[in-house]
């Protein structure tokens, strides 16, 4: 029988433990702080940050908003910032993308100190996470970790396929399986829109992890009896619904099913993690910065 993977249960046992550290540090009088920067008016962009900024509030995070016109120059966008950074009751500071076009996401990247680069995608917190000696762990590749190990998913000596290369999802994602220690010593190709064969690849994987953003790219005929399929993708797509759209994975969920040992739903699935590691990563960059220690799992 197939496992439906539930996100949400996963992602609450983290929160209740990120919530336990936060009650440590503040006891220590130091609350964890996290500024959500938005330069758009992009209605999802809008939704994501709400969601961050209600996070933060249930578990007992501060959360700092700044909106910046998508108008605006982008040294705006640089001296808020500019000022975040040196803001001690700031310890993880989170850009939300994208940022309009006048605006170079490298620079913005580049600017955050690393210390509070909460995201993980600062070149110098990539170089670590490459290195095998991380400070931040990308969010969502963290979350998929934390669902495989919670499901009794073993990745030492499998073979796992990323499908996309993105510098949020993909390539992380397949950093993280090839690690030294849990979590990791898989065997991992990274797949992409110059694949030849999708389906060959993906047929000969343990575990896929698809984040193309191409709805339902990946179906049942796709994968081998028994592997576990991890959906990344939220797509909107045309429906006969009161939105007139539905939210859709990377992944055929029914097709994909029939096929699969374990998979993730969507919404329901990667979603929850991603928030639940951000707030795991903000309260561990106020416990770096401030040197008290806690035991994050």
């Amino acid at each position: 029988m197939t496992t439906i993977i539930d996100g949400n249960e996963i992602g609450d046992q983290i929160t209740a433990c990120v919530a336990a550290c936060t009650d440590t540090l503040v006891s220590e009088g130091v609350t964890p702080g996290l500024a959500t920067v938005l330069m758009s008016d992009d209605g999802a962009s809008e939704t994501y940050v709400s969601m961050k900024q209600q996070a933060c509030e249930e578990i007992g995070i501060e959360g700092f908003h700044h909106e910046i016109s998508a108008d605006e120059p982008a040294e705006t966008l640089f001296s808020t910032i500019d000022e975040l950074n040196a803001d001690p009751a700031v310890h993880g500071i989170l850009v939300q993308m994208p940022v309009p076009d006048h605006v170079t996401k490298r620079d913005v990247l580049e600017r955050i100190d690393p210390m509070k680069d909460v995201d993980g995608f600062h070149p110098e917190n990539v170089g670590r996470l490459v290195a095998g000696n991380a400070r931040y762990k990308p969010c969502t590749p963290h979350g998929i970790q934390k669902i495989l190990a919670e499901t009794g998913v073993e990745t030492e000596g499998k073979d796992a396929v990323v499908v996309g290369r993105s510098d949020i999802v993909g390539k992380p994602m397949a950093n993280l399986l090839i690690q030294y220690g849990p979590g990791g010593n898989a065997t991992t190709t990274v797949c992409h829109s110059r694949t030849e064969d999708l389906a060959e690849k993906t047929r000969g994987a343990d575990i896929v992890i698809a984040a193309a953003g191409v709805p339902e790219m990946i179906d049942g005929s796709m994968l081998s009896d028994g592997t576990t399929v991890i959906d990344v993708g939220i797509n909107r797509v045309d429906a006969d619904t009161d939105k007139g759209y539905e939210l859709v994975g990377d992944v055929d969920f029914e097709s994909a099913k029939a096929m699969a040992d374990a998979i993730t739903p969507v919404p329901g699935g990667v979603g929850p993690l991603t928030i639940a590691m951000l707030m795991y990563n903000t309260v561990k960059a106020a416990s770096l910065q401030s040197g008290v220690d806690i035991s994050l799992p």
